[in-house]
């Protein structure tokens, strides 16, 4: 299934996104994707704040929402990153992270139509990351709802091909690199850059470590 799946989504990305993509890029200046970039980044920066309290990090949570103030305010709705030059960094929390913390296993490894590589229990924090995001709730016009999901998607589209590019030439199994990637990424992410060691099948004879 997720083979099937990920070759489903790379030919509809290569027929549609990607070429949405790269005409955003070619159209609009890059002060402005720059711009949007950030709009984007700053109305994430909710759903951050609400897992920092969900895990109990009210350290990072006071810097989030100071970020949100500032960049609101000074950085005109987010369209400029005043925060990080205030030295308030950006986070990355989400539901998927947050259910991690509380010792939810990840499950399986699954590749969801035109969303691509999650987990089980992410496919289920992208539930909570949906219904919290601002852009879900802060209109009643489902119209600009989905306008703005839209242009977010392709944003981060645009933001891939560089990335793409790089990775072109190598001579590698797409599908195996971003199972590997992602899976490495989010355990990473869960356990604030600090995953556990993979515990060793069996453990060294003490009387001879060459032998099980």
């Amino acid at each position: 299934y997720n083979r099937a799946m990920f070759a489903f989504n790379d030919a509809v990305d290569k027929a549609i996104f990607k070429p949405a993509a790269q005409a955003y890029q070619a159209i609009l200046p890059d002060p402005v994707i720059a711009g949007v970039g950030n709009f984007f980044s700053n109305i994430n920066d909710v759903v951050v704040l609400i897992n920092d309290l969900l895990q109990f990090k009210f350290h990072q949570a006071a810097m989030d929402s100071s970020r949100i103030v500032f960049n609101t305010t000074f950085g005109i709705a987010g369209l400029f990153d005043v925060a990080s030059r205030m030295k308030l960094p950006k986070h990355n929390e989400d539901f998927g992270q947050t259910l991690g913390y509380w010792g939810v296993g990840e499950g399986y490894y699954v590749v969801l139509p035109f969303l691509g590589s999650s987990t089980v229990r992410d496919a289920f924090g992208l539930v909570g990351n949906f219904y919290t995001n601002p852009i879900t709730w802060a209109t009643d016009s489902e119209a600009i709802t989905w306008s703005l999901w839209g242009l977010d998607f392709i944003n981060r589209r645009a933001g891939l091909l560089r990335v793409e590019r790089a990775f072109a030439d190598a001579q590698i199994d797409p599908y195996s690199f971003r199972r590997s990637a992602y899976l490495q990424m989010r355990r990473n992410l869960v356990y604030d850059g600090n995953p556990p060691k993979p515990e060793l099948e069996s453990e060294a004879d003490p009387d001879n470590p060459l032998l099980p």
